[in-house]
């Protein structure tokens, strides 16, 4: 399975990014294909936050549009939501100790983390500080 991070997603969404149609082409390719794929929740979260915020963007996304492109990307059958359950602890504890993460790196441990937990093969992520982890392989497919 591959996880998408919520720079993928906010790239894919923003025509406005440079990265856009790169990053579009692939998370469609991801949600129109038979491959199992995955939006780890705290990935979510952080694209709305970025998307609506005013001073990142210029204008901001409207909330109906980030909203709607949630769920477009929800009707994805083959898409899968990670998100914590019983036994998330011990691999959160176990990411966080490998990686020696602390202060606001604790959130890519958790997406990380989630990953191993759901038993994700790559994370598919634009971000370089993914790299600190050893535990999940991190793919930038920007870059294929």
């Amino acid at each position: 399975m591959i996880a998408v991070d919520a720079n993928l997603l906010v790239y894919a969404h923003r025509e406005d990014s440079p990265f856009h149609a790169a990053a579009d082409r692939r998370i469609t390719e991801l949600a129109e294909g038979t491959v199992a794929w995955a939006i780890p929740w705290p990935c979510i979260h952080e694209f709305l936050a970025i998307v609506t915020r005013l001073g990142v963007y210029k204008p901001p996304s409207p909330l109906d549009m980030a909203l709607s492109q949630v769920e477009a990307w929800l009707e994805s059958p083959n898409l899968a939501l990670l998100h914590e359950t019983e036994g998330y602890w011990p691999t959160l504890r176990a990411t966080i100790s490998a990686s020696q993460v602390t202060g606001a790196r604790i959130h890519d441990a958790r997406i990380v983390a989630l990953c191993r937990h759901y038993g994700v093969r790559e994370l598919w992520s634009a971000d370089r500080d993914f790299s600190r982890f050893t535990d999940v392989k991190v793919v930038n497919p920007l870059i294929r």
